[in-house]
């Protein structure tokens, strides 16, 4: 029987993104990214409720991350979920479940603000980083 797992997200990070190499040398990034909804109650009183999601980025995609994207930044998530486990200091099991990025697009420029391209990453396969506009191979800055 098939099955897909796949989330789709826009949103705002939370923080910078946190960079790491893990011990046989592979890149990965992590950071939140906040996703509100807004709706009018049965009363019409607007409220709000806004989810963090947890986003790990691989490969080289995470090195565009870790230097493109900082706290405030609007960004496009494509990927898929993944709850991991562990056992903490107490040896109590702890679970997880974050997003692991196969694409990531840059929407808002530095600090959120919109600019009029996209840059776009995609997944830890991809090796072609190059941006989601209208350029030249050789004009890219990345």
């Amino acid at each position: 029987m098939a099955s897909v797992n796949k989330v789709i997200l826009i949103g705002n990070l939370g923080a910078d993104p946190e960079m790491r190499v893990t011990g046989g040398g592979q890149k990965v990034a992590n950071f939140n990214i906040a996703t509100t909804e807004r709706w009018n109650d049965k009363s019409g009183q607007k409220q709000e409720k806004t989810e963090w999601h947890r986003i790990v980025v691989w490969g080289p995609q995470a090195d565009n991350c870790a230097q493109y994207l900082s706290k405030g930044r609007q960004v496009y998530i494509e990927g898929r979920l993944q709850t991991r486990q562990w056992d903490d200091k107490e040896g109590v099991k702890r679970y997880t479940t974050e997003v692991v990025a196969q694409r990531v697009q840059f929407l808002g420029g530095p600090g959120g603000e919109r600019r009029t391209g996209n840059a776009s990453v995609e997944g830890p396969s991809a090796t072609d980083q190059t941006p989601d506009f209208d350029m030249g191979t050789s004009d890219v800055p990345f």
